[in-house]
């Protein structure tokens, strides 16, 4: 008799090009998902990925029901869990997507012990990226630091195999486990209200997305202009692996997309992150460039509460930033201009910034976050240099001309002309009247005047090289 295998659902909830599904060949399994957050600890799901995750694992339910399958739900500490499982139904091997964050490879190590000692296995299987980040090298040997020539590195690859197709038939053993409720990963102010009307998370939500999705091939050309929908969208699903990066892959060949576009360079972004990830294991605590542990911070509380608040004085900052908490998403462009705001203008440490995506992005994914947050503040492998200052008002004009984004959320402002609305300081009283508008009563005056903070931040990196050993 084939003895049974426990298939552990982690960044990888989908039943398409499901690697670990496809592993089991006909075994009956119990499959099962553990929500960890003591091994996470700091890097624990933030409060909108909670939301997102309880409607992922809903839809995850309802696609194994239909399917006369079901879904064991546990909570806790998997390093007990997982053993304990397999043990229970008496199971020889644990089959999951191998994961790459530093407190999950500690405890897939663990884990990996804990079996072996009793005559079972771990096997790890590529679920979330393209490619595996160790086996990536340059001609020397040695781990990519800059982006574009391991872009090139991957596109030279080849393409990646196509995805696998949804099992047949899973054969599930029946296990008593939590209800999703126990998980307790809904907010319990409902300040995630307005989520639903922006996402339908899950699979068939994944495959809605990509289905409705017309731009791929003008997607260079609309992928800056916040105030369109020019983006796909698929970062939340992407995160929790509703949907594979190879999927996204196949989807954009068969949309059309030829060549090293523009749209396969974002997933092969995202598999830099994770490749400075492995190689790079500090990258969500500290700088990559050793210089920048001496950069001059000016920590302050009400200046970052600002930022978060979306009250800066800057429309397109004071958008992004309230697109973002009330949508859990941010345009990616505006992501580069609040944050190039937030460490430069407002000299507050990019940690923090990183920390506040974190709680608020549906898509927070540790890798992405990180290396995207040491990017724009100039202190990663492969970063913007630190006095490429984003001025605030030009990339609103630039990017938002006819302030359709700032105008949706930033509405006190929305009767400014094209003119002033990206600059309502510069505004006649007799404009701002007629728009109902008072500056620092119903819209804030400017924190930081751009001038006065470019010359901050460029004197504190100067500062920062003068101390640098």
């Amino acid at each position: 008799m084939t003895s049974p295998a426990l298939v552990w659902f982690r960044q990888d909830l989908r039943l398409a090009d499901n690697p670990a599904l496809a592993a089991l060949d006909g075994r009956p399994a119990l499959l099962v998902y553990v929500l960890d957050d003591e091994a996470a600890g700091a890097w624990a799901h933030g409060g909108a990925q909670r939301w997102w995750l309880h409607h992922s694992l809903a839809s995850l339910t309802a696609d194994l029901a239909a399917r006369g399958a079901s879904l064991h739900l546990a909570r806790g500490p998997a390093t007990r869990i997982i053993p304990q499982l397999a043990t229970a139904i008496g199971a020889s091997e644990v089959i999951a997507g191998r994961l790459y964050e530093p407190w999950a490879r500690s405890r897939d190590a663990a884990i990996a012990e804990a079996l072996q000692a009793e005559g079972r296995k771990l096997s790890l299987h590529t679920s979330s990226l393209l490619h595996e980040p160790h086996r990536i090298r340059t001609g020397t040997g040695k781990p990519y630091s800059v982006y574009t020539p391991f872009s090139r590195a991957l596109f030279a690859l080849g393409e990646p195999p196509p995805p696998l197709p949804t099992p047949a038939r899973i054969e599930t053993l029946a296990h008593p486990g939590l209800p999703l409720e126990a998980l307790e990963l809904l907010p319990k102010r409902d300040w995630a209200r307005e989520f639903p009307q922006h996402w339908q998370p899950g699979e068939a939500g994944a495959a809605a997305r990509i289905k409705a999705f017309s731009l791929l091939n003008r997607y260079d050309a609309t992928r800056n202009l916040p105030g369109i929908p020019g983006t796909s969208g698929l970062s939340p699903h992407l995160r929790f692996g509703e949907i594979s990066p190879r999927q996204l892959w196949h989807a954009a060949r068969a949309a059309g997309v030829t060549g090293d576009a523009t749209f396969l360079k974002e997933i092969l972004w995202r598999e830099f992150a994770y490749h400075l990830l492995w190689h790079r294991p500090e990258l969500p605590e500290a700088p990559l460039q050793q210089s920048f542990a001496n950069f001059p911070w000016q920590p302050d509380a009400k200046l970052l509460r600002a930022w978060q608040r979306g009250q800066t004085g800057y429309p397109i900052v004071d958008a992004g930033m309230r697109q973002l908490w009330r949508s859990g998403w941010m345009h990616n462009r505006v992501r580069m201009i609040t944050a190039s705001f937030l460490v430069k203008h407002l000299l507050q440490p990019w940690q923090a910034g990183e920390a506040w995506f974190w709680d608020t992005l549906l898509d927070g994914d540790l890798a992405s976050n990180a290396a995207s947050w040491q990017w724009v503040a100039g202190c990663g492998a492969d970063a913007a240099p630190y006095f490429r200052v984003f001025a605030p008002v030009l990339q609103g004009e630039k990017f938002d001309a006819d302030g359709a984004y700032v105008r949706r959320w930033v509405p006190e402002i929305a009767g400014l002309p094209d003119k002033f609305l990206h600059k309502p300081w510069e505004a006649p009283e007799i404009i701002l009247r007629g728009a109902n508008i008072r500056l620092g009563v119903d819209y804030p005056r400017p924190v930081m005047d751009h001038g006065q903070g470019r010359a901050r931040a460029l004197a504190a990196y100067a500062e920062m090289r003068g101390a640098a050993p």
